[in-house]
């Protein structure tokens, strides 16, 4: 079997600088990936490239073996790659409920009701049933982390799914979910994301600076520095790695 998503000589440049350079990484079916590196290392362009908001100057992006490398991104969701952002975003006068019902049109989903089983099943996936009327500019950073995960779980009701459903998305990149969640937060917002992958299988490729949380999550981690990737491995063995100690000393991972 295909690898859920394959990056090929994955490479992105600006004029003279080059910011991604000849990335080669495949992302299994219910694999956990973690993508670390310091600011500037190009985590973020990386996903950029994968989620189709950037088009590469070079290489191949295929997800389950097919060539996606030309889609814009909207086509990119419709083949079931999902994304987050560093930044949330969210509509403020809409209801929790309401931005899974939308998500869900979106997807194609004919008649979903705000206050139906199938939208407060997904909203139970993420730990916000009882939060499914209120604005979402009322919700606490963290909470509105978990919606952003909850729209992307919408499209199992568009595919027939009320409660933890094969359907959805196939690839999940979450760019730095915990960035601004608060620290009482942080513990139900990382079990949100531990029950999507090891109980619900869902693949996951995750940037994040709270090493903590990404070795406690991560089946390998991918380490990146100066738009290259510098070593691929388990979390042990890449933390133990001399090349990436001497990479980073002094820096922040």
């Amino acid at each position: 079997m295909s690898p859920v998503l394959e990056l090929s000589g994955l490479s992105w440049s600006v004029g003279a600088a080059t910011i991604v350079d000849g990335i080669e990484l495949a992302v299994e079916e219910g694999e956990f990936v973690a993508v670390i590196g310091p600011n500037g290392a190009g985590k973020t362009s990386l996903f950029n490239l994968v989620s189709g908001i950037t088009r590469p100057t070079g290489g191949t992006v295929r997800l389950d073996g097919a060539d996606i490398t030309g889609l814009p991104p909207h086509r990119r969701a419709r083949r079931g790659l999902g994304r987050t952002f560093q930044s949330s975003s969210v509509f403020p006068t809409m209801t929790v409920a309401g931005h899974v019902a939308l998500a869900a049109r979106a997807a194609g989903a004919k008649r979903v009701a705000e206050d139906g089983e199938g939208v407060r099943a997904v909203l139970e996936r993420v730990r916000l049933a009882r939060r499914a009327g209120d604005l979402a500019g009322g919700l606490s950073h963290g909470d509105k982390r978990k919606l952003e995960l909850a729209v992307l779980l919408a499209p199992t009701l568009a595919q027939g799914g009320s409660g933890p459903s094969p359907g959805g998305p196939r690839l999940m990149l979450l760019d730095e979910p915990m960035a601004g969640v608060a620290a009482e937060e942080v513990g139900e917002l990382t079990d949100v994301i531990r029950t999507l992958h090891r109980t619900e299988g869902r693949t996951v490729l995750m940037v994040e600076h709270h090493m903590d949380i990404l070795l406690g999550l991560a089946d390998r981690v991918a380490v990146m520095h100066h738009g290259t990737l510098l070593a691929t491995g388990t979390p042990d063995a890449v933390m133990a790695d001399p090349t990436v100690q001497e990479a980073y000393v002094g820096e922040e991972l």
